[in-house]
């Protein structure tokens, strides 16, 4: 998924305002953004991701991410739902990919629902989540100034246009390209998402929640 996983940062900003959105959408996308570094030096290839993508090291990656920021900010809660978060891509992963996504590095076990197979049904599900992330995000912030709208709707407008593009084209077959390009990708949405926490204030603050970094 791609916008799938954007979704995740969408929603979790909406359940915990406390927490960035720039720092939701990273958890979402670590375990792409573990799988670029490792296709470009070779460790990993398109049809072995266990390092990156498996259960067991999704796990481990996300129980690391959770453990810093819980060092950093001494938040449970927060902690969690990152935890949660880097978690969600190997769940939301199983159910586009095909049987390929692994339990743990080096075991034969794999699954994978193939919802890509179909690309109505990819539009239906996965669009539909983008659309449910996007509407429950935009209810639960406003713009603080012109930035929080247009500069917000066009990176809405790109990611759209980039999930529809990789739907149909798929990853690039070349490591080094796939790698350069998803990393350059993954990190401006980042910044991009970490640019819309400060241009939108969330309406539903929690008090008891640490101010978002």
């Amino acid at each position: 998924m791609f916008t799938g996983h954007l979704a995740v940062g969408l929603i979790g900003k909406r359940i915990e305002p406390g927490i960035s959105l720039g720092a939701f959408t990273f958890a979402a996308l670590l375990a792409d953004l573990i799988l670029f570094p490792l296709l470009m030096a070779g460790a990993e290839s398109v049809s072995d991701i266990g390092y990156s993508h498996s259960l067991l090291m999704d796990a481990v990656w996300a129980a690391l991410l959770a453990a810093a920021y819980y060092l950093w900010r001494r938040y449970r809660r927060g902690a969690w739902l990152l935890f949660a978060a880097v978690l969600s891509h190997w769940v939301l992963d199983v159910i586009s990919h095909r049987p390929d996504m692994p339990l743990a590095p080096g075991t034969p076990w794999r699954i994978g629902l193939g919802l890509w197979n179909s690309f109505p049904a990819t539009l239906a599900v996965e669009g539909g989540l983008w659309l449910i992330a996007i509407v429950a995000y935009v209810r639960a912030s406003r713009a603080k100034t012109w930035v929080g709208v247009y500069v917000f709707w066009l990176g809405i407008a790109l990611s759209t246009l980039l999930w529809l593009g990789n739907i149909r084209a798929g990853m690039d077959p070349d490591p080094i390209r796939a790698g350069i390009g998803g990393l350059a990708v993954f990190s401006i949405l980042i910044a991009w998402a970490c640019w819309m926490n400060r241009a939108r204030a969330t309406q539903f603050g929690d008090s008891n929640s640490p101010a978002a970094p």
